[in-house]
């Protein structure tokens, strides 16, 4: 698809920011639009496919923070700053092209647009609110907790309303689940088996499905807020 198509599709603000693109990357599945610690001279929109966002620690264990599609941005948070280098890894889990952005005609934009500037700095802002709300179930309610913050996130997502539930469509393996949830596979296999047994849930050709949200909901004293915040992209 031509990055014009694109950009009648997006709003106004991304459009914006697609005008100021050089150029669209491909990307195969398995690789990557860039890792920590590279130097960043620019950041992505994603146009298509699926982008996992991670951090690895000292020891090696990855911790996944976000999962991208379509709209989606990924590394802003190397605007403004001096000898910029990504946080992050973004790896592609999903072929697909993204819009590259130079930093510093988006900075250079940023200051010459008002209301770009306001509509960017308001996604940033809630980019920071859902960060802290997910570090927040991770932090203080523990394995359990983590793991069922992510489930309802998931849904929030990738639910698909049914009969029998709400079926997270997208496919996830145990390790997939323990990588969000900051834990170990094992840890996340045991407490699945445990809401298999209670009902809570079942696996339905390798998907989740959630039978009851409330539950999940209760154990980690959620507080409801938006879909916007409570989601894990």
């Amino acid at each position: 698809m031509a990055l014009q198509e694109y950009k009648n599709s997006l709003t106004q603000e991304l459009s914006e920011l697609l005008r100021s693109a050089e150029r669209t990357v491909s990307f195969k599945k398995g690789s990557y639009l860039f890792q920590e610690g590279q130097p960043a001279k620019e950041m992505f929109i994603i146009l298509s496919g699926k982008v996992q966002v991670s951090k690895m620690n000292a020891e090696g264990k990855e911790l996944f923070l976000r999962l991208c599609s379509g709209n989606d941005i990924v590394g802003e948070l190397t605007l403004f700053t001096a000898d910029p280098k990504y946080m992050f890894n973004a790896k592609a889990i999903e072929s697909g092209e993204a819009a590259a952005v130079n930093i510093d005609d988006l900075e250079r934009l940023i200051f010459n647009n008002s209301q770009l500037a306001y509509e960017f700095f308001k996604w940033m802002n809630d980019h920071i609110r859902k960060t802290i709300t997910k570090f927040r179930d991770l932090v203080l309610h523990g394995k359990k907790g983590a793991l069922y913050s992510t489930l309802i996130r998931l849904s929030n997502s990738y639910g698909v309303i049914s009969e029998n539930g709400i079926c997270i469509s997208t496919p996830l393996t145990n390790q997939d689940l323990a990588n969000y949830c900051g834990t170990a596979r094992e840890s996340v296999s045991r407490m699945l088996g445990e809401l298999r047994d209670e009902g809570i849930i079942s696996i339905e050709r390798k998907k989740i499905v959630i039978h009851d949200l409330t539950y999940l909901k209760k154990k980690i004293d959620c507080e409801n807020c938006p879909i916007e915040y409570c989601n894990i992209e």
